[in-house]
């Protein structure tokens, strides 16, 4: 399957972790979409805990529990994410459209179509929390980086089955640049 796939990048911004995992965007992995077929090829993929929902929430949010896969089954629907230079990018996703997005992204949905039906997975099944920047504490942001720090690459990626080659491939925390703030996570002050 080849499949055009955008990448957008993030840094820590104010109390939203992001990743140093790329958000991945996979365009027409379901052609036409549907929420069975979106549901089925996340499940092949060992992405469950699956739900399809008339969109997401309107909300900036972030997960510290589990890396998440987003797909269009139905219509149209523009996020705001907290990736890409200057930290907030608008994406806008069309049905058979999958977003794989890395804990500690934030992201919320800003514009959809009266259409609009989305699914969801976790990898391996993994619950999920919802944070909200406006409702952190210092503590609890060093607390939820932590858990996002210790996430695994999941085993396959949920829209095309290979092994994450765009996690796998990206720059190890300290090469990208990451290491300062992994070290202010822990600093007493």
């Amino acid at each position: 399957m080849t499949l055009k796939t955008e990448t957008y990048n993030s840094k820590p911004l104010g109390l939203i972790p992001n990743s140093r995992f790329p958000l991945l965007v996979h365009r027409g992995v379901v052609p036409g979409g549907g929420a069975k077929a979106i549901k089925t090829c996340f499940r092949e993929n060992g992405w469950s805990n699956n739900w399809d929902y008339p969109g997401v929430y309107e909300y900036a949010h972030f997960h510290s529990t589990t890396h998440e896969c987003l797909g269009c089954a139905q219509g149209w629907m523009e996020f705001s994410l907290s990736v890409g230079e200057g930290g907030w990018t608008r994406v806008r996703i069309e049905a058979g459209d999958v977003i794989v997005m890395p804990a500690g992204v934030s992201h919320e949905m800003v514009a959809q179509s009266d259409d609009i039906h989305m699914c969801g997975g976790y990898p391996d099944g993994r619950e999920w929390d919802d944070i909200q920047e406006q409702f952190l504490s210092e503590e609890d942001y060093k607390r939820a980086c932590k858990r996002i720090m210790m996430l695994p690459i999941p085993a396959k990626d949920p829209a095309t089955g290979e092994a994450m080659p765009h996690w796998h491939d990206a720059p190890s925390s300290v090469d990208s640049g990451w290491n300062d703030w992994r070290h202010a996570l822990d600093s007493r002050g």
